[in-house]
């Protein structure tokens, strides 16, 4: 005999239907939710294990459960900090627990009733009176508890965070990283500012933009790929100490690492260059790791991450030579090419110079190396068009990257104030650019306009927020710290 498939949504449609023929309407307005779980439980649990009697509470959230089928029923009722055990018993309800049982998983539902302890110790609430809150129409997943589906749970989060309550634990973390962020940053005089998120020109980092068009205008415009140049304006203004933690789009691919859309710190002080930078990027997230989960020392993948300050610092050569045993000072692009394809590292016919050289150096020997947290210092020049020229050593600019567990957490420079030298890195990426590289720097002349006004000495420094939440809450992909990550469609 063929079973015939229960269409539950349509069950769930009628029971709409019969509510409205009653006059019952399935969708209130309000309910007067007295007190929420996580409350009750600490209110009144010890009281109640102790033989308290007559606690009434009024309370309200997602039916999770419900067992039972003959004059008594427990259930479970979820809201957004806790669940607590619920039983109704057709003695105490009267005619009103026949429509109490109706109820399905996943409707919201208010009660109010006597808190007691069951034989197994558990905080329960003795139904008293319900009122329907929204009826849900879409039964929750097959065996929810646990959703395991990594797919479904990006696709529709909500389900994830219905199904895995306790991943709202990393996001919860994630609030208060940013929150304290800014808070050391206010101790500290810095200002938050917000800057266009819609540019004309899409400057500030190296990366492909996305592109969108002003109709009204009539003008092509790009989602911001950095903050940067926004921000140091307004050092060239006057302020002396601005921030802004903001989305930033770069048109590239997806990996654990990697979202098109991400947010960002970015932070300017004046008289202060990337050393200045250094101290503060230690000060910031050892502060973090030490308040989020209570030590410096962090399990993360398979590796304890020591936040203990102070940290490895190491020049980009010194760290080349190590993992290489390479030395890169002083080599000419033909000779670091050679010794490169020696050791089997394939140099692509767009690098044109020996900083680039550098940097495919630099990711394929080195970076997959570096768990601890380690500021890597003195970037080229050619591949750092925004950062001042080393004061020791003109074929290298005062730049570090922060990486931690082969991921690049931070990237800061003492800023580059000249603007005939910032004019001239322009017109050079500007080239690179029409040579074919599509993330290469646009001219800005406005930004160099700006400059000619005179920036004081000034350090800059930039933090992938999504990457530090990573850490701190031990997720090893970037979507598992956005709660809506970007997905290809089905």
């Amino acid at each position: 005999m063929e079973v015939q498939k229960i269409d539950e949504f349509q069950l769930r449609r009628d029971k709409v239907k019969e509510y409205e023929e009653q006059g019952v309407n399935p969708y209130p307005s309000f309910y007067n939710r007295e007190i929420d779980i996580q409350e009750i439980r600490a209110k009144y649990q010890v009281d109640v294990e102790g033989g308290k009697e007559g606690v009434v509470v009024s309370t309200a959230g997602r039916l999770m459960a419900k067992r039972g089928h003959g004059k008594a029923s427990f259930g479970n009722i979820m809201d957004g900090n806790g669940k607590i055990q619920v039983y109704a018993r057709k003695d105490v309800m009267d005619e009103r627990y026949d429509e109490y049982m109706k109820l399905d998983v996943g409707d919201f539902v208010g009660v109010k009733g006597l808190l007691f302890i069951t034989k197994t110790g558990e905080l329960t609430i003795r139904v008293q009176e319900f009122t329907l809150l929204a009826k849900a129409l879409n039964p929750l997943p097959e065996k929810f508890h646990g959703l395991q589906d990594k797919e479904l749970r990006y696709r529709k989060r909500y389900l994830d965070l219905i199904s895995n309550p306790e991943i709202k634990d990393v996001f919860h973390k994630r609030s208060k990283i940013i929150s304290l962020i800014r808070r050391m940053l206010e101790d500290k005089t810095f200002m938050e500012v917000e800057t266009p998120v819609l540019h004309s020109i899409a400057g500030g980092a190296t990366a492909k933009p996305f592109i969108t068009h002003h109709n009204a205008l009539d003008m092509k415009l790009y989602q911001r790929i950095a903050l940067e140049l926004h921000l140091k304006r307004l050092i060239v203004g006057g302020f002396e100490k601005v921030f802004e933690i903001g989305r930033v789009f770069r048109n590239e691919g997806i990996s654990y690492k990697h979202n098109p859309e991400y947010t960002l710190l970015e932070l300017y002080q004046a008289y202060a260059d990337y050393n200045d930078m250094m101290d503060l990027t230690e000060e910031i997230i050892s502060s973090l790791a030490k308040e989020i989960t209570g030590d410096y020392k962090v399990a993360f993948d398979d590796n304890e991450i020591d936040f203990t300050p102070p940290w490895t610092r190491a020049t980009m050569a010194s760290l080349i030579k190590k993992y290489s045993d390479i030395d890169i000072d002083g080599k000419s692009f033909d000779e670091l090419k050679k010794e490169m394809e020696a050791k089997g590292i394939y140099v692509k016919g767009e690098y044109t110079s020996s900083g680039q050289l550098v940097n495919l150096l630099y990711d394929e020997k080195v970076e997959m190396n570096l768990i601890q947290p380690t500021f890597v210092t003195d970037y080229p020049l050619e591949t750092s068009p925004l950062a001042k020229k080393h004061r020791d050593n003109p074929a290298l600019v005062e730049r570090f990257e922060l990486v931690i567990n082969t991921m690049e957490i931070a990237n800061a420079f003492s800023e580059l104030n000249d603007a005939q030298d910032q004019k001239q890195r322009f017109e050079s990426q500007v080239a690179q650019r029409e040579a074919g590289d599509d993330e290469a720097h646009m001219m800005d002349e406005d930004f160099i306009e700006a400059l000619e006004y005179g920036m004081p000495p000034t350090g800059g420094l930039g933090i992938g927020i999504d990457r530090v939440v990573m850490l701190l809450t031990g997720q090893t992909s970037i979507r598992d710290v956005l709660l809506f990550p970007h997905m290809r469609h089905k």
